[in-house]
């Protein structure tokens, strides 16, 4: 028997093997990656009320204090009938201020932008406002607009709207300067620069003042149902809160967390779309 001249060569071989075993790593590896954000939060919350379950049967006499998660649910399953037309009206007017207010704050911030004398002129007094503490004022918003629908609306629409007018403002004055001077030497018009480069620079910062808003919109809806009590989440929560009635009113929070949610998935979903729209890379990196 002859000796081969050679030797063979495997490392071909080897790495023709492992590339379906890297391929497999790497689908294991986003999957975990896109279920991780939202399966840690979920690990997390079932933790936190076995340990609530577990402290309240541990100690008996809090019952009179702090409901347990399995009283809490079984008053929400026997009262859902009659907590959701008060979780539709919250709902509706939150979102209704939050809109109002994203469509104000956003061309607010935007006129800033574009006008050095208005900036000048206007932002002080929006600092102003943003100082006075606004749950002192909401009396006055019943008194303006009565105890209807219509002083929660405008009460979350003035709570809402100036961090998104400063997340906008801020966003579109921090696009890059070499962008503006690129577009001035392709003598791009105004309005092209500012759809095409200041919007996509703006974009984070825009969804940042959206989020932030979005969570001041519904504090100033339950404020404002606070004030009227006539119906809303807020005024269940008022009284329950008055009948020592712990099991509802916890009933009543976590109805709201479901609204707050809601709605912050929808201005998630519409940043990614805004991304995907734009380009994920330039939003977040610019010319990088």
């Amino acid at each position: 028997m002859t000796a081969l001249p050679f030797a063979p060569d495997t490392t071909v071989d080897a790495a023709v093997d492992a590339a379906p075993a890297r391929g497999i790593a790497w689908q294991r590896w986003l999957r975990w990656t896109l279920v991780r954000p939202i399966l840690l939060p979920l690990l997390l919350a079932a933790a936190w009320l076995a340990a609530w379950q577990w402290g309240v049967e541990l100690f008996p006499q809090t019952r009179s204090l702090l409901s347990s998660p399995s009283e809490i649910g079984a008053i929400l399953g026997k009262s859902l009938p009659f907590l959701m037309p008060q979780l539709a009206s919250t709902a509706r007017e939150a979102v209704m201020g939050f809109a109002l207010a994203a469509v104000i704050g956003m061309a607010l911030g935007t006129a800033i932008t574009m006008s050095r004398r208005l900036e000048q002129a206007l932002f002080p007094h929006l600092v102003l406002f943003q100082i006075i503490p606004k749950i002192a004022l909401a009396p006055l918003f019943v008194i303006w607009f009565g105890v209807g629908s219509e002083s929660r609306l405008v009460f979350a629409l003035f709570l809402s709207f100036f961090p998104i007018a400063a997340a906008t403002a801020g966003g579109l004055a921090r696009t890059r300067p070499e962008a503006l001077r690129l577009c001035a030497a392709l003598t791009a018009t105004r309005w092209r620069t500012f759809v095409s480069v200041r919007v996509p620079f703006a974009i984070p910062s825009i969804f940042a003042g959206l989020k932030m808003g979005m969570t001041m919109a519904l504090i100033g809806t339950i404020v404002g149902e606070f004030v009227t009590g006539q119906q809303g989440l807020g005024y269940i929560i008022m009284f329950a809160a008055a009948n020592a009635d712990s099991a509802l009113t916890f009933a009543a929070l976590g109805l709201l967390c479901l609204v707050g949610l809601t709605v912050y998935g929808a201005v998630l979903l519409a940043e990614l779309v805004a991304q995907r729209w734009y380009g994920a890379p330039f939003v977040t990196e610019g010319f990088n």
